[in-house]
């Protein structure tokens, strides 16, 4: 009679194996199972304003480019495979109409951070520098910070925790199950068909959902307006991430944070699928407060936001220090 010989860590890496493939079929169970995890419209409280939220099913994908990707730069890689949880994501990068409600609003309270305001300061010159506005053109020119309480507020409005994408759920539901250069493909001939760049948006971003959108249904995932992600931006993140959710972990420092997507000033080589950007302090320069606001950003007119929403919730608890975590920064 045989038997088979295991070692402890062949035995170790079997268990591991078996209790990942068991969290795996609870996740996709949960999400299958789940008849409310479908497209949905989020009502703004006393506007007529809202917003469209589409269903990304939970899956795994490569993210970032291969090495013989064109144009491909050294922060893409190495290339991993990862899993990713279910969740929603907004249909359109946040407008401007949307992120004034929550501008206007005195009965809110924002104040995590020390600071003299409870929420952002009036923008101290036109930070859409006359591209547009009101209409469902995209909110731009906004830090970081603002976009985080901007999702804080939506919570205290709405019960639902929306915040910002990590840089994997991004580059996850900008590919959309695909794996060439840009979601369409290959051919940086026909991005005029689905993105605003340098080369047709008049050095201006444009109202959003003008464009035809990915396979997964989301609009301006390239162009138009680069979009903040959670994370804060390390050259070789992928080195380190996780299998599961991978996230670069809340820092203290102001910059640089990931963005993603590239917006209405970047060429066709910047706006592949996998091109990471990430922030600077130039984008500040001209800001004539002391100190210079933590709000806005003077030379980041190409800057937006797009929500996600997690299928499984966190706690209430884990929901405010997300909050806390996030927005204590210089």
């Amino acid at each position: 009679m045989n038997y088979l010989k295991f070692s402890k860590q062949t035995l170790l890496k079997s268990i591991t194996s078996i209790v990942f493939l068991f969290l795996l079929f609870c996740q996709l169970g949960a999400q299958n199972n789940n008849p409310s995890f479908l497209a949905y419209q989020q009502k703004m409280e006393g506007t007529n304003l809202s917003f469209k939220m589409i269903p990304i099913q939970a899956g795994k994908f490569l993210i970032g480019s291969k090495a013989t990707e064109k144009n491909r730069n050294a922060d893409e890689g190495p290339q991993k495979e990862i899993q990713i949880s279910a969740f929603w994501m907004g249909a359109y990068e946040v407008t401007r109409d949307e992120l004034d409600v929550f501008l206007k609003d005195e009965t809110t309270s924002q104040n995590i951070n020390v600071d003299a305001i409870t929420r952002p300061s009036a923008q101290y010159v036109d930070l859409s520098w006359g591209m547009g506005k009101e209409g469902g053109y995209p909110a731009n020119s906004m830090s970081q910070r603002t976009a985080i309480m901007y999702c804080r507020w939506l919570y205290e409005k709405t019960k639902i925790f929306y915040r910002l994408p990590t840089e994997a759920e991004w580059e996850y539901a900008c590919k959309a199950g695909t794996q060439s250069i840009y979601y369409f493909g290959n051919d940086p001939n026909l991005l005029g068909k689905y993105a605003w760049y340098d080369k047709n948006s008049q050095d201006k971003y444009h109202k959003v959902g003008q464009k035809l959108p990915n396979p997964w249904g989301l609009y301006d995932m390239l162009g138009n307006l680069m979009e903040w992600t959670l994370d804060h931006y390390t050259p070789m993140a992928y080195s380190e991430f996780k299998a599961l959710d991978p996230i670069v972990a809340p820092n203290s420092k102001k910059y640089p944070k990931s963005l993603r997507g590239g917006g209405f000033t970047e060429n066709a080589k910047q706006l592949r699928s996998a091109q990471r950007f990430h922030s600077d302090p130039v984008w500040n320069k001209r800001d004539p407060q002391i100190p210079k606001s933590k709000w806005w950003l003077t030379e980041a007119r190409n800057i937006g936001i797009r929500l996600v929403r997690p299928l499984v919730p966190p706690t209430e608890q884990e929901i405010n220090d997300f909050f806390k975590s996030h927005l204590f920064i210089e």
